[in-house]
């Protein structure tokens, strides 16, 4: 509901509540005041009653009767009587000390009059009035009674309605204020929390979010708040993302440039193999000969992995092209770890292979698929540092039709906040290494149409997975 909504409601509220309020009050005071007349009536005609039988009455002393009368009824405004002859006497009175006065006939008048002041005291009496009523019996006119009046009960009531309806007006205005409050405290106290959360967002910090808790200006506000930290927040992962792809474009020329002036001395190693084995390996023993011809073929192996590794770096924004062959996984194990026990040996690391006879060959290209398997075996063997196992699984799922080749360890395991990132360019815990491993994995896993996730325990180990397709 918004918020001109709300206040218009408030404020016919209050007009109704003011109006039935001042209604049900006039209501009241009238009926109170319909009753004060009736019995105010009531006991003036009793007073004209007794001053008629006064006036035909043969008694003379009638006084006594009068002024007892008088003790009941000046509750109900009746302050004195006096019966007048016709000559203007006073012949009987509810005051025995005007009795034998004279009183002027034509000053007296007929009906309701105000009446002066004489005779009547008290900061609390209202102005009295006369009533003047003649007496006729039959024919002939008796005389006149006169009754003095103090309608101090009606002004009472007036004066308590006034009361009343100034209290009730009171109470609905402090209603109004109180509920103006109450809607102002509760509008001013989010827009004070805005404000501070507008000032948190100005020094930077950009993981607030203001709690829509109503569908009115505020609630609009505090969406429209959201969205634009929601706004900022992309931006800022933008600039991020910009900041991180300069900076890994830097680093990749520089390591381009690195990685290409590293090929010359690997081809002159090359090279200089070629000749010891053409040219030396021929004049030694036969088992000197078988040894060194041994060693010079791995050297060889290596130098020609390191160059490939090299030329995979150079072109490692470029798209990969794969050299598919069919194969069995279980000989490229076979073949590569030779390569990897003297350094493994050293580690006291024992490489222990969980591979099915039936496991079907694969397609894939088998120098790449070789080196992530070099990857894996030395990141596991870098996570190490006491020994233990490595241990290289695979699996066919022939409902997918796919392999899940696994490689597990039992190292130190990967922090939590960092699993995320490992497979990210130049991203390394170690202090020799550049953080290419993982990410040309990936990429090659990638290439031919597979995908691979990684789990990990601190203190327990991690495992690898390669899901790859049986066909491309």
């Amino acid at each position: 509901m918004k918020l001109n909504t709300k206040l218009v409601i408030i404020m016919m509220s209050l007009l109704v509540i003011a109006i039935l309020t001042l209604f049900a009050m006039n209501q009241y005071s009238q009926n109170d005041l319909v009753h004060e007349i009736q019995e105010s009536s009531t006991e003036v005609s009793k007073a004209i009653q007794l001053s008629v039988e006064d006036l035909t009455s043969e008694s003379e002393d009638q006084s006594s009767r009068l002024s007892e009368y008088l003790k009941g009824a000046r509750d109900k405004g009746i302050n004195e009587i006096n019966i007048i002859d016709n000559e203007g006497e006073i012949i009987n009175s509810s005051d025995p000390a005007k009795v034998g006065k004279k009183r002027e006939i034509r000053k007296l008048g007929k009906g309701l009059r105000a009446s002066p002041l004489r005779g009547v005291t008290g900061p609390s009496s209202t102005r009295p009035y006369d009533l003047v009523v003649p007496v006729i019996v039959g024919d002939e006119q008796l005389g006149y009674v006169q009754i003095n009046l103090l309608l101090d009960n009606i002004s009472n009531i007036q004066h308590a309605n006034f009361l009343r309806r100034l209290v009730a007006t009171s109470l609905v205005f402090m209603l109004g204020i109180f509920l103006t409050f109450y809607l102002a405290r509760r509008y001013t106290r989010p827009i004070h929390r805005l404000a501070e959360n507008v000032k948190r967002v100005s020094a930077g910090d950009l993981s607030v979010t203001f709690p829509v808790e109503s569908g009115d200006e505020i609630g609009d506000l505090a969406e429209s708040f959201n969205e634009m930290v929601g706004k900022l927040r992309e931006r800022e992962t933008l600039e991020k993302r910009l900041y991180e792809a300069e900076h890994l474009s830097k680093v990749g020329q520089l390591a381009s440039g690195i990685a290409h002036e590293i090929r010359n001395p690997l081809n002159y190693i090359s090279l200089a193999i070629d000749h010891l084995k053409s040219e030396i390996l021929p004049e030694c023993t036969e088992q000197r000969r078988r040894e060194a011809e041994n060693l010079t073929n791995k050297i060889k192996e290596e130098v020609r992995r390191a160059n490939y590794m090299v030329l995979n770096f150079m072109n490692y924004g470029r798209p990969l092209k794969l050299r598919l062959t069919r194969f069995a996984y279980p000989e490229l194990v076979a073949k590569a770890l030779p390569l990897l026990k003297d350094k493994l040996d050293e580690q006291k690391i024992e490489i222990v292979t969980d591979i099915p006879d039936d496991l079907p060959p694969m397609q894939a290209d088998q120098e790449l698929l070789r080196n992530c398997l070099f990857n894996f075996i030395t990141n596991a063997a870098q996570a190490m540092h006491d020994g233990g196992r490595i241990t290289l699984g695979a699996r066919y799922d022939r409902e997918l039709n796919v392999f899940r080749l696994t490689c597990a360890d039992q190292g130190m395991g990967i922090e939590p906040d960092e699993l995320d990132k490992i497979f990210q360019p130049y991203f390394t815990t170690k202090e020799a290494g550049i953080g290419l491993g993982l990410a040309i994995t990936e990429r090659i896993i990638k290439e031919h149409g597979g995908e691979i996730t990684v789990t990990s325990n601190l203190e327990e180990g991690t495992t690898f997975t390669m899901v790859l397709p049986q066909k491309i």
